[in-house]
């Protein structure tokens, strides 16, 4: 009989736990989850869910941090029906709250060591959400334990016979255009933003990915991104549809340690961002590290500068580098062929598989090559708006041509070239308009990186009562290095125009940046300066 591939997310996990039911599917630490296993016990969390009252298309917020509990929880909760939601380690009760009642999330997944954070959330109410405590019970406030069980044994005490007595024949039956998840996007300003996404748009956006990647079932992965970003989850489900191993880490603070863990579990796939790289060309000595196995790197969540990509190309001469382009809204954009990379480093590349794009002027008319505008994007990776927000997902995505031509229009600006190569020149509210011109910040940041002994540099525009915003760059030295504004500004006058050369050039140790390893350029708009403004 032919197997179809499946059209859920959760049933490519039991399609593997089928295929290789005693391989490894994730590596946590010491602990080693085969697919078997894995499948097994969210479906034991999935019939727990539904004898608590969980029905099709609730959602359920996950408060943990890299885990393999955290993994059982999202494919959990997908076999009883419902919608997950991952949120970073790191958040605060009051955003916490905010998307508790946003979402209407009737259970709260959480560990004990957050509790305190989850009493906040919960002190001035969040609807009828009841909390799933993972971890020691003596942590949980009093106050809270009236709604809320410690479900732990479900996710480490049962044991496998217990999980061969699931029946899936009680689970829902769903449908690929059914919500499976909210990923929520800080955005560029207001509260969070729910992206909404289906199970056909997840395993539409994976499918593209695996397929140019060139994913074989012997990748083994490492994961240090938060599985709240969609970067780092879409590692967990990229690999279980290909049968792949993740070696999941906490996060990437400690790279000595990571990269240690690419010759210990002879990983392949290494996904990175600009803050990984930052921390990696700051290391004096790789040759103490065995990269013998790795295959391929890739980036996406911020461009990288040209020579940061240059330097790390010496640094793995025999790894691939994919770069890439993509935001929440539709997950991926494009990809550039490393083929390619040597010759045209500073383009983010051509649509993935299975997506189209266009530059587009304000009246939505595609701009000749070379031109700026706005990148929007048609394809089955679309997701389907912003929960319970119908006023942005109308102004984000707009009807097409065709009843299956919705089109999302992504707010950065780009130009392409005349081989339809995609060049990206910053977010909307990322452009500088100064003396007349309007500047690309991320063109300033990477002429700036350029310059010997920068290590990471941003660049943001300041109120300036005569150019109306002014450039201003914070920059990080590399290590041992020290850097005098006049260097800094001879060098941009040298290398850039008069009117993108900064006007105010700030020294830090390093630059804030947020659970995903962005820089928070948000910080930094707020860091103003009296002399700025005065």
């Amino acid at each position: 009989m032919i197997e179809f591939d499946p059209t859920l997310v959760h049933e490519w996990l039991s399609r593997s736990a089928r295929r290789f039911p005693d391989k490894a599917a994730l590596i946590c630490g010491r602990k080693r989850w085969t697919y078997k296993t894995l499948d097994q016990r969210a479906g034991h969390l999935a019939a727990a869910l539904m004898d608590a009252g969980v029905r099709r298309q609730d959602r359920i917020v996950v408060f943990l941090d890299n885990s393999a509990e955290t993994v059982i929880s999202l494919y959990g909760i997908l076999k009883a029906g419902g919608i997950f939601t991952i949120l970073a380690g790191s958040m605060k009760g009051a955003k916490l709250r905010y998307i508790l009642e946003n979402s209407g999330a009737s259970i709260l997944i959480a560990h004990t060591s957050k509790a305190r954070v989850v009493q906040d959330a919960l002190s001035e109410g969040a609807g009828d959400c009841n909390v799933i405590w993972v971890g020691p019970t003596k942590r949980i406030p009093e106050q809270l334990s009236e709604s809320s069980q410690s479900w732990d044994g479900i996710f480490s005490d049962f044991s496998e016979k217990d999980g061969d007595k699931y029946d899936d024949s009680r689970l829902p039956r769903c449908v690929d255009v059914d919500l499976a998840t909210l990923i929520y996007t800080s955005g560029s300003t207001g509260e969070p933003k729910g992206v909404m996404s289906t199970h056909h748009n997840m395993i539409s956006a994976a499918r593209s990915i695996v397929q140019y990647i060139g994913n074989v079932d012997d990748d083994i992965i490492l994961d240090v991104l938060p599985l709240s970003f969609d970067y780092g989850l879409y590692q967990v489900i990229m690999a279980f549809m290909f049968g792949g191993t993740v070696v999941l880490e906490k996060s990437f603070l400690y790279l000595h340690s990571v990269l240690e863990r690419i010759a210990q579990e002879k990983v392949t796939g290494f996904p990175i961002v600009p803050t990984i790289v930052a921390m990696l060309l700051k290391l004096q000595d790789l040759k103490k590290y065995d990269f013998s196995t790795l295959r391929y790197m890739t980036n996406t969540g911020a461009a990288l500068p040209v020579d940061h990509i240059q330097r790390l190309r010496k640094m793995f001469p025999q790894v691939t580098m994919i770069s890439m382009f993509g935001l929440t809204e539709c997950k991926r954009v494009s990809y550039l062929p490393p083929e390619e990379l040597d010759r045209i480093p500073a383009s983010v590349g051509k649509a993935m598989p299975n997506c189209e794009v266009f530059v587009v002027d304000e009246d939505g008319r595609q701009v000749a090559p070379g031109e700026t505008g706005e990148l929007i994007i048609r394809g089955s990776n679309v997701m389907q708006g912003y929960w319970a927000d119908p006023e942005m997902t109308a102004r984000t995505y707009r009807d097409g041509k065709y009843p299956s031509g919705r089109i999302l229009y992504s707010g950065d600006y780009f130009r392409q070239d005349e081989q339809g190569f995609l060049y990206f020149l910053g977010r909307k509210d990322d452009m500088i308009k100064s003396k007349g011109e309007r500047i690309s910040a991320k063109e300033v940041e990477n002429n700036i990186s350029s310059m010997e002994g920068v290590a990471e540099v941003a660049v943001i525009g300041v109120p300036d009562e005569i150019f109306g915003q002014a450039i201003k760059a914070y920059i990080v030295p590399a290590p041992g290095v020290e850097l005098a504004e006049k260097q800094v500004l001879k060098y941009c006058a040298a290398n850039m125009e008069t009117f993108m050369v900064p006007k105010y050039i700030e020294f830090l140790d390093s630059l804030p940046k947020t659970p995903n390893g962005k820089i928070d350029k948000k910080q930094l708009k707020a860091k103003q300066q009296p002399s700025i403004t005065s």
